[in-house]
């Protein structure tokens, strides 16, 4: 049996990343720091599964190689990092520690393994906002990186120093840059969830200046299988843009949420969508060319928009201890604020 180490499992991608590859019949050892965004609520479906392995490690450890030694695995998907926007323009330095010095020492941890092992590649995860604004158009994986938040520059980093390995090293690296996942387990300071917390508990919908960004929304299984399937199929040293080429704002979102909330509950008074001041650097527009996944690896999305954030509501509905796992005060912080 093969198998596979999933940085940052606890998280949202993570977690659906792990429960596909158990699926597939991989062992799989989840490797996760526990943070704020960190959930064991994502996992307790198999946690008692005989090929599932939970190890808490920094991937600032630099025994995080000793891992590596321990559970040869055939693949490394590195999911770890911080990742919410808001949070990258209020402490900035916890996003180089763990986005450009993590993903340093994966690499270097890698480098040592990959001398012991070469039946193995490492698969880094990243995101459509290293790209910055997209206007017009759609950005492929030769556009030019232009990140606007800390958040999007410390990613935009790490994708550079895994590239980086590829050429000076040799490491067996992939890279592949995401649009906005959606759907079960993630946490509610995003956009979907957050309103989606916020119907059913009475509260207005936050939207940040006039609702009009857009963003191209993934079904978070569709883009679990594009991993799997770049793993399979994917060529060293590439870039892989994943997307759904959907493009929707907040605006529509929002209609999107209450349209689908009559289904489950009697809609209250206080449920109305609430204009709060723009967040600084916020891109208008992101939108992947995701062409090239599409022609060599032979993936596109499964999911349509209608029926992800319909299983993605019910899912929410069906899990109120999902809300109630977090810490309360993480929540009543950070959910609606200006």
């Amino acid at each position: 049996m093969k198998k596979i180490i999933v940085t940052g499992g606890l998280g949202f991608i993570g977690s659906n990343l792990i429960e596909l590859l158990l699926k597939k019949n991989f062992y799989v050892i989840n490797i996760d720091k526990i943070t704020y965004s960190s959930n064991f609520y994502n996992t307790h479906e198999f946690t008692k599964n005989k090929n599932y392995k939970f190890i808490k490690c920094d991937i600032n450890n630099k025994n995080i190689k000793n891992v590596f030694y321990k559970f040869k695995p055939s693949c490394i998907f590195n999911l770890a990092a911080e990742t919410h926007v808001d949070r990258s323009i209020d402490s900035p330095a916890d996003f180089i520690n763990s986005n450009i010095n993590g993903v340093y020492n994966i690499l270097e941890s890698f480098k040592e393994y990959y001398k012991r092992n070469k039946k193995t590649k490492l698969i880094h995860v990243s995101t459509d906002e290293v790209f910055g604004d997209i206007l017009k158009g759609r950005s492929d994986e030769n556009y030019p990186y232009k990140p606007s938040s800390p958040y999007a520059a410390s990613k935009a980093s790490s994708d550079h120093l895994v590239y980086s390995y590829v050429r000076t090293y040799n490491l067996p690296a992939i890279i592949t840059n995401c649009s906005n996942n959606y759907g079960p387990k993630q946490h509610p300071e995003k956009l979907i969830p957050k309103l989606i917390y916020n119907i059913l508990h009475n509260r207005a919908l936050p939207i940040y200046g006039k609702g009009l960004n857009s963003r191209e929304w993934i079904y978070v299984m569709d883009h679990c299988e594009a991993l799997y399937e770049i793993y399979k199929k994917g060529k060293i040293g590439e870039f892989y843009n994943i997307g759904s080429n959907k493009n929707l704002n907040n605006i529509q979102i929002c209609k999107a949420l209450l349209k689908i909330s009559k289904d489950f509950i009697k809609m209250k008074s206080n449920v109305k969508i609430k204009f709060v001041s723009d967040r600084p650097g916020h891109d208008l527009r992101y939108a992947l060319n995701s062409n090239k996944i599409k022609k060599e690896i032979k993936w596109k999305p499964k999911t349509s928009f209608l029926i992800g954030i319909n299983k993605t509501f019910e899912w929410y509905f069906n899990n109120k201890n999902y809300y109630q796992s977090l810490a309360k005060k993480d929540i009543i912080k950070r959910i609606g604020k200006k």
